[in-house]
């Protein structure tokens, strides 16, 4: 079946057992998308033609009215005929080529009870340009993948640093936490996502939840290690302190770097210790990556105390289901 998008007329292939997101991503077209779980909306579209389906029921992300009014979330749809979808397309980002290629892994080291760090190298001969904030997927048997956020920014490309939290009977976590090695070849694929730093003069505020800290790593280490003269503050929630793992590491940064501030937060959630305390939300650019109900929360408190809608960039983490 084929997919039109608009405004750009540009075409793919979906097949019938597959979510249009994941067909789109397959041919090297970045769309907006941000958990794959259907929890958190940035995927929408409306379907101007065609129909589509959920397998798995109406996801969580979008409603009745919604859908009644012709919305669908494409990171869970999958197309019963011929599409006609309107979506934003972000250039700076789509423009950036998706490649597949072979990474080998360097170095393996537990950072926390439940994550551990990956450092692939990838072939020197094959160019791997991403921006800050994007992510990429690994490519498992059975045309399954799963999500990781790279936790290094681009000025420090001579590997890719991962953080993969173990999940229960999860073919790739499983694998990482048992018999994976140093040496052990994958396949990667990226880069992905829109959530990418955004240069400019505004403070930055970073909130992460468990392992949406990766992404927001590399955000600050850009502005940080680039001689930029931009005020960062880092809020960063975990359920215990040997889940905040890069601890001390942010310590010392912020010791170094007397316009960063760090927070870690292990009582309460992490949005709640943004509003008491930062003040001034108006002001800031707002970097949110983390579990859905995390994103949620600051998608909808943070504006009620002043942050700008518009300023509020995220990466919501979602299982997507295989």
């Amino acid at each position: 079946m084929k997919v039109r998008l608009l405004p750009s007329s540009r075409e793919f292939e979906a097949v019938a057992r597959e979510p249009v997101l994941t067909a789109a991503l397959r041919q090297h077209l970045n769309l907006p998308h941000s958990c794959k779980g259907g929890s958190c909306g940035t995927c929408r579209v409306r379907v101007v033609s065609g129909r589509i389906a959920y397998p798995h029921g109406r996801p969580a992300g979008i409603d009745a009215v919604e859908e009644a009014a012709g919305y669908a979330l494409i990171c869970q749809a999958h197309a019963v005929e011929d599409l006609v979808i309107e979506t934003r397309e972000i250039r700076h980002v789509t423009d950036v080529e998706i490649r597949e290629l072979p990474a080998r892994v360097a170095r393996m080291e537990r950072l926390a009870p439940d994550v551990m760090g990956l450092w692939l190298r990838l072939p020197a001969i094959e160019p791997f340009a991403w921006q800050a904030g994007q992510y990429l997927d690994v490519m498992l048997p059975g045309e399954r993948r799963r999500s990781f956020s790279i936790a290094n920014p681009p000025h420090d490309a001579a590997l890719i640093e991962l953080h993969v939290r173990r999940t229960p009977g999860g073919a790739f976590s499983d694998q990482v936490f048992g018999s994976m090695k140093a040496g052990d070849l994958l396949r990667i694929e990226g880069p992905l996502g829109q959530f990418v730093y955004r240069p400019g003069d505004r403070p930055l505020l970073a909130v992460g939840g468990g392992t949406g800290y990766a992404p927001l790593k590399a955000i600050l280490r850009t502005v940080l290690e680039s001689g930029l003269r931009r005020d960062a503050v880092l809020y960063w929630g975990a359920r215990a302190a040997e889940d905040l793992y890069d601890d001390a590491w942010l310590r010392g940064l912020a010791a170094k770097h007397p316009h960063f501030h760090y927070t870690g937060v292990t009582t309460g959630p992490v949005h709640e210790a943004v509003l008491r305390g930062v003040a001034g939300l108006a002001g800031f650019d707002v970097y949110a990556a983390g579990p859905p109900a995390m994103i949620d929360a600051v998608r909808h408190e943070l504006p009620r105390q002043g942050a700008d809608p518009a300023r509020i960039f995220f990466d919501s983490f979602d299982r997507a289901p295989d």
